[in-house]
């Protein structure tokens, strides 16, 4: 990846990020594609319609505006999808924001389904990621494969084992679903504990249709919780990360488990974080339909002013919180897909 172009960006620290309900911005969720290799049932339908990959930003694109973004005092960027790791050279803009971990960032950091992971792990380690989070939702094979549709379960296995032999720091994420991998949640987080790594399990999120109920596959992280506390020992944990996870530490394990809660406990008010899609859209919220179009501001004759610009126009149009319901009869919250806007 040629970066000359994006060199040429003026990042000297401009006015800081801060919305208008005066939370400031300091960690950005960068997706560099919507593609991804598996089909999850709550994420897309089988039949996914991927966008056409001359709408998506060009990898000089991505950096420029992750630059963008550092100059505005974003200290920690997330690469995400899609899945990140199918896109081809995608270690070379890791490599190039990797550059600036110490200086204008504390960390780039990625999220991913693992297939990719077992090839790329020792790359990314070389490039400056210190840790990942690995999606993970079963470690049953049939459980697996209904959830993905796809027989993928020991390439991501692998992946987890190759990252962590590479150094990298691993935190598993799992969407608790109602009658689909609720009673493996217990052996998951024991399992994840024994490997050394944290893990944080997810309430599903309202966003895109997909071919199922997503009412009918809800469950609240408080139930959850209380039957983990009926296990173990639970204690709130010092732990803290850029993103929503409130962490909490188990004596028996000796591991650490979060919870994301966008349904059952609003954490919003705390929120520190935007998100771009491949195609250079800013969503400041993930429950919300507003958005501000970077790509044009990019593709502009003075895209420093035009893109500091309309990072400025985010600040104003973040919400206080965000929309997300669950019942029967409702329509998603927002119609575009998870692996659209990059989680």
């Amino acid at each position: 990846m040629t970066t000359r172009k994006a060199d040429r960006l003026d990042t000297a620290l401009a006015s800081p990020l801060v919305d208008s309900h005066h939370r400031r911005i300091t960690y950005l969720r960068l997706s560099v594609t919507d593609r991804c290799d598996l089909r999850c049932t709550y994420c897309m339908p089988e039949r996914m319609q991927f966008l056409p990959k001359a709408d998506i930003l060009t990898l000089e694109e991505l950096y420029l505006l992750a630059r963008a973004f550092m100059g505005r005092g974003v200290r920690t960027i997330r690469l995400t999808g899609g899945e990140p790791l199918v896109r081809r050279d995608v270690i070379d803009l890791v490599r190039a924001i990797g550059r600036h971990v110490g200086i204008e960032l504390d960390e780039v950091t990625l999220t991913t389904n693992g297939t990719q992971l077992a090839q790329h792990a020792d790359a990314l380690a070389r490039a400056g990621v210190r840790r990942i989070n690995v999606s993970l939702d079963s470690r049953d094979p049939a459980t697996f494969r209904a959830l993905s549709r796809r027989d993928a379960l020991p390439q991501v296995l692998e992946g987890i084992a190759a990252a962590r032999d590479a150094g990298l720091e691993i935190k598993l994420n799992t969407v608790a679903m109602c009658g689909v991998n609720d009673a493996e949640i217990p052996d998951l987080v024991a399992w994840a504990h024994s490997q050394g790594h944290a893990i944080s399990l997810i309430e599903t999120m309202p966003l895109g249709e997909v071919d199922e109920r997503r009412e009918d596959r809800f469950l609240s992280l408080s139930q959850v919780r209380a039957d983990l506390e009926s296990r173990w020992t639970m204690t709130p944990s010092d732990a803290r990360t850029p993103g929503p996870s409130r962490y909490f530490d188990i004596a028996e394990t000796g591991g650490r488990i979060g919870f994301i809660t966008p349904m059952s406990e609003n954490f919003c008010a705390g929120c520190n974080r935007l998100r771009v899609t491949a195609t250079g859209q800013l969503y400041p919220c993930l429950g919300g339909g507003e958005r501000v179009d970077l790509r044009s501001a990019l593709r502009s004759h003075a895209p420093d002013r035009e893109a500091a610009q309309a990072l400025d126009r985010a600040m104003l149009i973040k919400p206080e919180r965000h929309d997300f319901r669950i019942g029967t009869g409702l329509a998603p919250a927002q119609p575009r897909h998870m692996s659209v806007t990059g989680g």
